[in-house]
């Protein structure tokens, strides 16, 4: 095992990757409640816009893991560089786009730069941090998760209320664009050049473009869901299952030939944890990503709320979660895996009284904002642990790669909650009242997180030490 010199900027470098992952985040609460206006700026049909958002989460996802294995290679300095500058220049170009045409091709190109930051982002954790200072900086990303959430539907609201509703989309993008540029000011000066990460001269094109073709088969009938994607695009499941099994295999072979693949597939099976981890985060995705668009549907469709006041209704939730982050930063070296199935059994808690409350009631009231609090708290508990816990023992040179399959997996677990949640509560809707269908959509969600909280019980089994217990007694291979 190699020694370990703290960096002395290691927390002032951290903050460029708080507004790197701030920043893209606010970017698809912002852009959601943005639609309607963007729609009647362009004069785009409701599909063309809703691309603007699909569009977006697909390219974030394809890039995750060879943006990951780039940064391991290359330096994760000039990878957060290259993708903070176009996501600026294309966060510009989306505002000032003419036609439909062109903001959803701007659209798709920054969520290719997004995709490339975030798993510089987890990398850099990895790298700059030890022990106790990488949980606590996990915690404080897990807060700027939970704000971005909180604030970025506000934002929208405000933004749009004072631009008013042909041009205030534009500059929901706009926004972007100086933040963007101070981020990338304070990354040139403080992250660590690429001589503190080892280079690698094989790059795996093949497994990148196999991947690439896997993810986007499954993700995109789902991204579609809203406009018929799931009916006409089923097919793509199977050919994505087939190419994703040809993944494998050739990352195997690179292996085996003792070239470094794309994503080495023996992380999932012999990396304590890690594969474990992965199933985690990809379950609770499914219904904690998924419950937004239907609130966002049931408080402004049935309940009349305008964007603001949608996005203050499911803030309680979002500031319990970043709450709640910070201070699991500082838990999850003396609770381990408990502290995520805490976590998961008050989001479950929370979900099941919001579901219940809604129905019952036929309104929004101070129970259901108690209730999605509860389950923001252990929410708090849930992403961030889970991340520390799922990369502990990765090593080092390889956090890029680890850090972009662990996203990808929670971006297929929400493109398939969004797809699934908010089809179920459009197909209740149309025999039963708007309450029932939230009803059953955030329920069914509270089920989902349920799965999750069975897969955190079954590693809490299998390994019921705490990690700083277990870390006094052997290496850590993910501090290599």
């Amino acid at each position: 095992m190699t020694s370990y010199e703290p960096d002395p900027r290691r927390w002032r470098a951290f903050s460029v990757s708080l507004v790197a992952g701030f920043m893209s985040l606010l970017d698809v609460s912002i852009v959601s409640v943005a639609l309607p206006s963007l729609q009647h700026g362009l004069g785009t049909s409701a599909a063309g816009a809703q691309w603007v958002v699909s569009g977006y989460a697909l390219a974030f996802g394809l890039a995750l893991v060879p943006a990951g294995r780039l940064g391991d290679a290359l330096g994760r300095r000039t990878v957060f560089l290259v993708a903070m500058s176009g996501f600026v220049l294309f966060s510009a170009l989306a505002g000032l786009a003419p036609t439909a045409g062109v903001l959803i091709a701007a659209r798709l190109a920054q969520g290719v730069a997004a995709g490339a930051l975030a798993p510089q982002n987890s990398a850099l954790i990895q790298q700059l941090f030890r022990g106790a200072e990488r949980g606590r900086a996990f915690g404080w990303f897990g807060a700027t998760v939970g704000i971005s959430t909180a604030v970025g539907p506000v934002v929208g609201g405000v933004i749009l209320a004072v631009a008013g509703e042909d041009d205030g989309w534009r500059w929901v993008f706009y926004v972007n664009v100086p933040i963007g540029l101070a981020a990338l000011v304070l990354a040139a000066r403080l992250l660590p050049r690429a001589a503190d990460v080892r280079r690698r001269d094989h790059l795996d094109l093949v497994g990148a473009a196999l991947l690439g073709s896997g993810v986007l088969a499954v993700m995109l009938p789902l991204v579609l869901a809203e406009s018929g994607g799931l009916s006409s695009l089923w097919w793509l499941f199977l050919l994505g299952a087939v190419v994703l099994v040809g993944f494998v295999r050739w990352e195997r072979r690179e292996r085996a030939r003792g070239r470094s693949p794309l994503l080495d597939i023996g992380l999932f099976t012999t990396t304590p944890g890690y594969g474990t981890g992965a199933l985690l985060g990809l379950v609770y995705f499914i219904g904690f990503s998924g419950i937004w668009l239907v609130f966002a549907v049931y408080f402004q469709s049935a309940l009349e709320y305008s964007p603001l006041e949608s996005g203050l209704a499911v803030t309680p939730f979002a500031v319990g979660s970043a709450v709640s982050a910070l201070i699991g930063g500082r838990l999850v070296e003396t609770w381990g895996r408990r502290l995520t199935v805490t976590g998961l059994g008050m989001v479950v808690a929370g979900l099941a009284l919001t579901a219940f409350l809604l129905w019952l009631t036929d309104g929004y009231g101070a129970g259901v904002a108690v209730a999605l609090f509860v389950a923001g708290v252990g929410g708090g508990w849930v992403i961030s642990p889970n991340t520390t816990l799922t990369l502990r023992h990765v090593p080092v040179a390889m956090a890029g790669a680890a850090g972009g399959a662990l996203q990808t997996g929670q971006r297929i677990g929400s493109a398939v909650g969004t797809a699934a949640l908010a089809g179920l509560y459009h197909a209740v809707l149309t025999g039963a009242q708007a309450r029932v269908a939230v009803g059953v959509a955030v329920g069914t969600a509270a089920v989902a997180v349920t799965a999750a909280l069975v897969v955190g019980i079954v590693e809490l089994r299998a390994r019921p030490t705490c990690p700083r217990a277990r870390e006094a007694g052997v290496s850590v291979s993910g501090d290599a």
